[in-house]
């Protein structure tokens, strides 16, 4: 397999990535080491397989669209650790400040 050059610098700033010297030398040795395996599946013989999007053949794993009657109001909110006023689902706040009883 021939020897590449593979310029770490470049692919790091596409990446947006700073990277000290000793990660450019670990990230050159990996980025080879990929490239060869690469080059080991090239040599494979494939002619006689079939291409497919899936690893395992796959048919049909939806299930049936089935209508059900929807959740009763009442059974879903005595499932909620905690409501307001028994009407709304009471979640923790995602904004600071934004906290209201």
């Amino acid at each position: 397999m021939e020897k590449r050059i593979i310029d770490v610098k470049y692919v790091a700033a596409l990446a947006r990535l700073e990277l000290d010297s000793e990660k450019e030398e670990r990230l050159q040795k990996e980025m080879e080491t990929i490239l060869n395996y690469v080059d080991t599946l090239s040599e494979l013989d494939v002619s006689n397989i079939e291409p497919t999007a899936h690893a395992v053949q796959m048919t049909n794993v939806l299930r049936d669209d089935v209508s059900e009657p929807p959740f009763q109001r009442e059974e879903m909110l005595s499932n909620a650790p905690e409501t307001v006023g028994g009407e709304l689902i009471k979640v923790p706040a995602v904004i600071p400040g934004e906290e209201e009883n």
